[in-house]
């Protein structure tokens, strides 16, 4: 049975709390423990200098602080929250469980009391896009939406004013959905590629964190499946309950049936037809896939007509295939949320020429053997930055057709050496095909580094143009 969310606030007064990572996903919720009288600990690796004013607005909150290298030792509170990323089995979280600590998170705290029906979505890629696609539906529907998890916003600390009536849309990582004990009654899965196996042991264990999202449905559940994902076509039938498949390369592979009532939107139209793909705002085949996602989630919830209006109107989630400037006659593309290679394989083929791509990054040990025949197919110029650039290099470089390499080292060199070859025509894209995290704190803030480039770029360029002759 679901706690009330008042309910819930008043087991938290007087209990001992400790938060792992002051962070944006956690900032909001050391502030909702503190409020409802909780006696709350947050800690972080970094000094408390680096934290700069988000450490004093927790002090005037009476939240004590332990920052530093040594900020998971004797975690002796009575309840943790840890924060996503970090794994569930470190040795500081199983020696505070065996004192009788309750290790948990935000959201499965939230899940937990919230009092409308969920609609989750994860997967490798296109996750974000999948989310925001049903949210903006139900919304044009008339339906009150509530929108976060991994997409960036936390929304335990909202649940006290969701209605029965509305709907919670989440996006939810493999590291949010380990531990989940519950799942939502909708759960959506886009795709599984390898990715994120610098923190989990295996891609088996990552498989098995995104399967978490469906495992505890009951028989009313509902998951959605990608039939043209062979990891995600396996898990049909997996479910408790009940499985729609979609397909925009439908017939389905033999042996996978729908079962009862499912539901199979193809982009040509056959089974039912929603929408011609064409009316489709958003660039590229993936994006076609994300909308079946959505229309297969929202099947006899949100009219066709409704679905259609969306697809003509959404222009996109930033930092995805964001159209940024052109520059001369030069197109400049932000796709900083690609941070595996499928994501930029997924943005190569977006365009229909070939285009001068900036890459490289955090290392997630990844193999980026794909990009190899894709960059020989869609690259005109390789641009190589960041920590992955030798391991991108030795993938693409041996391939027959591959694209001019160099190495830029860091973004604003890239940008600079991209303009130089540049032609009127010429796209250029940033698709880095890794995490940010050697360079940047997340893709957002490398793809708004990107955008001040280019837009620096572009009023040079306006400059030059409109002095004297």
């Amino acid at each position: 049975m679901t706690l009330s969310f008042d309910a819930y606030l008043r087991t938290l007064r007087g209990v001992s709390v400790a938060v792992l990572g002051i962070g944006v996903s956690n900032t909001p919720l050391i502030r909702l423990l503190a409020g409802a009288g909780a006696c709350v600990t947050a800690c972080d690796r970094k000094e408390r200098a680096a934290l700069g004013p988000a450490a004093d607005e927790l002090a005037v909150l009476g939240v004590g602080l332990r920052c530093g290298p040594d900020y998971l030792d004797h975690l002796t509170q009575r309840r943790i929250y840890r924060t996503p990323g970090m794994r569930p089995d470190l040795p500081a979280l199983n020696a505070a469980r065996a004192g009788g600590a309750v290790v948990t998170s935000e959201m499965e705290d939230f899940l937990s009391v919230c009092p409308c029906p969920v609609i989750g979505v994860t997967g490798s890629d296109g996750k974000t896009t999948t989310a925001s696609l049903i949210a903006e539906m139900l919304h044009a529907e008339g339906v009150t939406v509530h929108l976060g998890g991994n997409i960036g916003r936390p929304l335990l600390a909202d649940a006290g004013r969701m209605a029965p009536g509305d709907t919670a849309v989440l996006e939810l990582s493999s590291f949010q959905l380990m531990t989940l004990p519950t799942s939502p009654a909708t759960a959506v899965i886009t795709n599984v590629t390898p990715n994120h196996l610098d923190v989990h042991l295996s891609m088996e264990e990552y498989v098995q964190a995104k399967e978490n999202i469906f495992r505890h449905q009951d028989k009313n559940g509902l998951v959605v499946l990608n039939a043209d994902c062979a990891r995600t076509r396996a898990m049909a039938g997996a479910a408790p309950g009940r499985t729609r498949l979609f397909s925009r390369t439908a017939p389905l592979p033999e042996g996978v049936s729908l079962d009862g009532g499912a539901l199979v939107v193809r982009e040509d139209g056959r089974c039912e037809r929603l929408f011609d793909a064409r009316e489709i705002r958003l660039p590229g085949a993936h994006n076609v896939e994300n909308y079946l996602a959505a229309c297969a989630a929202l099947y006899r919830r949100v009219r066709p007509e409704t679905m259609a209006r969306v697809a003509r109107d959404f222009a996109g989630v930033p930092h995805r295939i964001e159209f940024v400037a052109d520059v001369g006659g030069v197109r400049c593309y932000n796709d900083s949320i690609a941070s595996s290679p499928t994501r930029t394989l997924a943005g190569l083929r977006a365009f229909a020429q070939k285009v001068i791509l900036i890459a490289g990054g955090y290392d997630k040990h990844i193999p980026f053997d794909d990009l190899g025949p894709a960059a020989a197919a869609h690259v005109k110029s390789l641009i190589l930055i960041g920590a992955t650039a030798g391991a991108i290099r030795a993938a693409v470089a041996g391939v027959p057709g591959a694209p001019p390499i160099a190495d830029a080292g860091e973004l604003a060199r890239a940008v600079d050496m991209a303009f130089a070859q540049a032609e009127p025509g010429d796209v250029i894209l940033l698709s880095p095909a890794c995490a940010s995290f050697d360079q940047f704190p997340n893709f957002e803030a490398r793809g708004r580094r990107f955008q001040e480039l280019v837009f620096a770029r572009a009023t040079t360029h306006r400059t030059g143009m409109e002095g004297p002759a």
